[in-house]
């Protein structure tokens, strides 16, 4: 992560979807998160911080609210397809983007939208971003 955007919203959601991801395969909220928040600080420096309530909102949220998020999730999902069926990255992604649109009343669906594609570009791919579009833009109203 560039210095540029560090500790911005998007550099936080990043670092929460690295948390949640790292989650899927075990370990602990406090322990994913610092880690994801202090991993690519330079050698030396100062490991005891604070990890940011944004990207602890974020995490916390959405695995507080996995049941919901993903029968919401799988509602929207192709006949057939179920959450198990995607990878671990998509599925992480769709929880991360459907958690701040319907929880974060002061970031704008769309614009969590477009952060989470950004994300998704990152960690996957063009395909994989198209696809997150596709399902959480079902969920987003236009706003005027």
């Amino acid at each position: 992560m560039t210095n540029i955007f560090k500790d911005s919203r998007r550099d936080l959601r990043e670092r929460a979807f690295q948390t949640l991801f790292a989650l899927e395969f075990g370990g602990e909220v406090l322990e994913q998160a610092h880690f994801a928040y202090t991993f690519d600080k330079p050698i030396g420096e100062e490991t005891e911080v604070d990890v940011p309530a944004f990207l602890l909102n974020l995490v916390t949220g959405v695995r507080g609210d996995l049941a919901q998020l993903d029968s919401q999730i799988e509602s929207k999902l192709k006949e057939g397809w179920s959450l198990s069926r995607l990878i671990v990255t998509d599925r992480t992604l769709l929880r991360l983007g459907l958690y701040e649109i319907t929880s974060f009343e002061e970031t704008p669906g769309r614009v969590a939208i477009n952060e989470i594609i950004e994300i998704a570009k990152k960690y996957s791919d063009e395909t994989s971003a198209k696809f997150i579009n596709g399902v959480l833009s079902q969920f987003v109203t236009d706003e005027a």
